[in-house]
């Protein structure tokens, strides 16, 4: 059990607070790493000061993100102020990679730095001090670090004495870091030749050279390849060796155990075991091979058919969003994409709720709409023809209220000249009590195939994500006649307005949609994909997937996940040209990897898991857990008491 870091009055010893930017610059020669300086002022004296290996948790204040960010201490200095407070100042490098260092690299002088630490497990400094004692005037520690790696084992360095170790640094072209780096020998690899030697970490730190050297300590930080070679050659040399590893982190502290690594010894968090760990008990992963980009004069091909309709990219206007194509055509190409689907039209025209109908919330939206529209005779008369020429492939939403709504409105649509119906069964039932067509298979099937027969337009069914498993339903339009799914429409939600104390909508339930309903949405396409693959060939259709996609990245996860294309709503309202970039992004992404169309790219993700359950196998689980629970145990018929088992 991991102790509380706390003093004898049950203070913290780490610090949690904001501290300032003191200085903050570009490292030269660099395009993505940046020097970070900030000083710490302790609120007591049994505080802590951070060792070298040891990181801190940090994050903007102005941040967009939800969680710090692990940064290892590149450079610290204690020292004490006029007033006697204990003071560290902190240097980090930082590699710009993703959101969260992506803003920490593009603050600005004095803003507020949130900082937790320090953090994690350190180098073994001791032992490596007792080397340099034993062997005066001989260097017997080599030390490692490869691109920003090399922060932690540069400030490792500047523990030990001058001259008591080599140093090998490999980067990609250029290099930093190495100004508190004193070693015996320091060599520099690049992969450009820009600087030391042409080659990576091998060309320098070769097996021969480290049994020439005598090495008794080896002690690495920075890429897994680098990592992987060191650990190799260590053991196959019986050296010791410490490595500092990277991971994804949540809390820093040990608690939520997610950043955990295989080793021999089990699982170990990155945070709390290390991130400095023995090498020899470190498990890498096997490395996967990448595929060799295509012809630099090759193309990929990013078209797609669904149900008979070509679709020139695989970008889609998700329906009421877009309204009917025209909005966007003031600050858009609006023929960038691949197909456009209208606002949802119901038979009759309607007026949609009344009251607020949107709110901004953490990672999207809600909004209460209310399908308003000028009903589908309208609709063809008037706005129909306009979306026919604006050039990408026309979708025709079509939701209604009972069967009759349904089936009318798709006897006109079949008559006109729109290249596809989405038939949107989230839609209440009014006949059944305001159940949603989509949530079972019996009604999704009756729905379906009642509009099956009235129309030949190729037919895309779009699920509700508010069913308890999508993939019976999924089966059931399939057997009702579907050409194609789309999924998902929104989840419900609920919002509170505080002052007033009531519900924010007024019809209480709201639509949510933005970029936190992805994992949700694509953990549907991709167990509803995995469903269909089990039928034969040619019962199969496509899956169109919706749901939180604002990156030609969301894309790729969601076509490797099985999807043939993607709609995209609300991203459209911060960037009206997101079909161009996620087109754009596929593009460049297609061709640095070598996928030469989106069908070998298509579906690649899936594999057999164990933990998914079939459609109709919940109840035989549940039950065998019962069982389970309750073995010789009496089932007590009357809940209403304390104690539910004897």
């Amino acid at each position: 059990m991991d102790l509380a870091e706390i003093d004898e009055n049950g203070k913290g010893l780490l610090f949690f607070g904001n501290t300032k930017v003191e200085r903050l610059e570009k490292v030269e020669g660099q395009p993505n790493v940046y020097l970070l300086q900030t000083t710490i002022e302790l609120e007591r004296p049994t505080q802590l000061s951070p060792k070298s290996g040891q990181f801190y948790l940090i994050r903007s204040a102005k941040s967009a993100v939800n969680y710090n960010r692990p940064i290892s201490v590149y450079h610290a200095e204690e020292w004490i102020n006029n007033e006697g407070k204990k003071k560290v100042t902190v240097q980090f490098l930082m590699l710009e990679k993703g959101r969260g260092t992506g803003e920490l690299c593009h603050m600005t002088l004095w803003d507020d730095i949130s900082v937790i630490g320090p953090l994690g497990n350190p180098w073994p400094v001791e032992e490596c001090q007792e080397i340099a004692r034993k062997n005066p005037g001989k260097a017997k520690i080599c030390i490692v670090g490869g691109g920003i790696g090399v922060a932690p084992v540069a400030n490792l360095a500047h523990t030990l004495p001058d001259g008591s170790y080599d140093f090998y640094a490999a980067f990609k072209s250029g290099s930093y870091g190495l100004e508190h780096v004193k070693a015996n020998k320091l060599a520099v690899t690049t992969d450009d030749g820009s600087c030391g030697l042409k080659g990576m970490l091998p060309c320098a730190l070769s097996k021969e050279a480290i049994k020439e050297a005598g090495y008794e300590l080896i002690l690495a930080c920075g890429p897994t390849p680098a990592l992987v070679y060191v650990k190799a050659v260590a053991e196959e040399l019986g050296i010791k060796c410490y490595i500092s590893m990277e991971h994804r982190m949540l809390c820093g502290l040990g608690a939520c155990l997610g950043c955990t690594l295989e080793t021999t010894e089990g699982l170990k968090r990155c945070c709390k075991d290390g991130p400095v760990f023995d090498a020899s008990k470190i498990i890498f992963e096997k490395p996967f091979r990448r595929r060799l980009p295509l012809e630099k004069d090759e193309e990929p091909d990013l078209s797609v058919n669904i149900a008979g309709v070509h679709f020139k990219n695989p970008t889609i206007a998700s329906a009421g969003t877009f309204a009917f194509g025209q909005n966007f055509r003031g600050v858009s190409d609006v023929a960038a994409w691949g197909g456009i689907a209208s606002k949802g039209c119901t038979f009759e025209p309607r007026e949609g709720n009344h009251g607020e109908r949107s709110l901004e919330v953490a990672g999207g939206n809600m909004n209460s709409i209310g399908l308003q529209n000028p009903g589908i005779p309208t609709f063809i008369k008037e706005l129909l023809p306009g979306m026919i020429g604006l050039g990408p492939v026309v979708i025709a939403n079509l939701a209604g209220s009972d069967i009759e709504s349904y089936v009318e409105g798709a006897k006109l649509l079949d008559k006109t000249d729109c290249d596809m119906i989405e038939l949107n069964i989230s839609c209440p039932n009014v006949k059944a009590a305001g159940l949603a067509w989509g949530l079972s298979p019996d009604t999704a099937y009756y729905c379906v195939s009642s509009v099956r027969a009235v129309t030949k337009k190729p037919l895309m069914v779009k699920l509700s994500p508010n069913a308890p498993d999508n993939r019976p339903i999924a089966l059931a339009c399939i057997k009702a006649g579907a050409d194609a799914l789309s999924m998902i429409n929104m989840v419900h939600g609920v919002a509170i307005d505080i002052e007033k104390g009531k519900p924010f909508f007024n019809n209480v339930h709201a639509g949510y949609s933005g970029p936190g309903l992805k994992p949700l949405a694509l953990r549907i396409v991709y167990d509803v994909v995995e469903e269909i693959n089990k039928l034969p060939p040619e019962q199969r259709i496509p899956v169109v997937g919706i749901g939180g996609i604002s990156t030609w990245q969301d894309a790729v996860e969601f076509i490797m996940a099985g999807a043939s294309a993607v709609e995209i709503g609300q991203a459209k309202f911060t960037n009206p040209n997101v079909a161009i970039d996620v087109v754009n992004g596929l593009r460049t992404f297609m061709k640095t990897h070598g996928y030469h169309n989106l069908e070998e790219m298509r579906g690649i993700a899936q594999v057999k898991h164990p933990t998914v359950l079939g459609p109709g196998d919940e109840r035989a689980k549940y039950a065998e857990l019962k069982s389970m629970i309750l073995a010789d145990k009496p089932i007590v018929s009357n809940l209403s008491g304390c104690n539910c088992i004897n």
